[in-house]
């Protein structure tokens, strides 16, 4: 647990927290399915409970985690290492807030403490952020962070039935650490 300030804590997010996984999807499903299809892998309780358990399997195998932020102790959004390559370096950062939970900073610093422990704790030395170029405020939190474009990987992945493009950002370990 850590806290991030003003009544919220970054988790881990595991299964037994499944229900209240689920619930807050619920509240925000179609809010965070705009941009990314992370939503829509948690259709109902159990494959709530299965993504949770995959990402539990990840982080027991070190190659992903997933963690949650509470908000005056109600769950309201996450980040996670989406994929993480500790032998070569690399990992993907990604997040996901309900509506109520935006403008708020809480991505912002959630995101730098995941990060943080990436490179400094697991030796991470490529750290990535994926974003659709029309999600304004994931690349608004890529910048804050001092994350650099890369460029944009044209009609690269389904999103709904709609191919969406997807920007790259990323920021090397020496530059993180300075």
């Amino acid at each position: 647990m850590r806290s991030l300030g003003d009544g919220a804590e970054l988790r881990p997010l595991e299964p037994w927290q499944a229900e209240e996984f689920f619930a807050h999807i619920e509240r925000g499903r179609d809010f965070i399915a705009t941009h990314i299809a992370f939503a829509d892998r948690a259709k109902d309780l159990e494959s709530a409970r299965n993504l949770l358990q995959q990402y539990a399997d990840n982080a027991a195998a070190d190659t992903a985690r997933i963690c949650g932020i509470w908000l005056d102790e109600k769950l309201v959004g996450g980040v996670m290492l989406r994929q993480m390559d500790v032998p070569q370096g690399r990992a993907e950062v990604g997040c996901w807030l309900e509506p109520s939970a935006t403008g708020k900073g809480l991505v912002t610093r959630a995101a730098k403490v995941l990060i943080d422990w990436a490179v400094r704790e697991r030796g991470v030395h490529r750290v990535e952020w994926l974003v659709s170029p029309k999600n304004e405020p994931s690349i608004a939190v890529a910048r804050r962070l001092g994350l650099t474009k890369e460029g944009v990987l044209r009609s690269y992945y389904p999103l709904r039935g709609v191919r969406q493009d997807l920007e790259v950002w990323s920021v090397l370990a020496p530059e993180w650490e300075s």
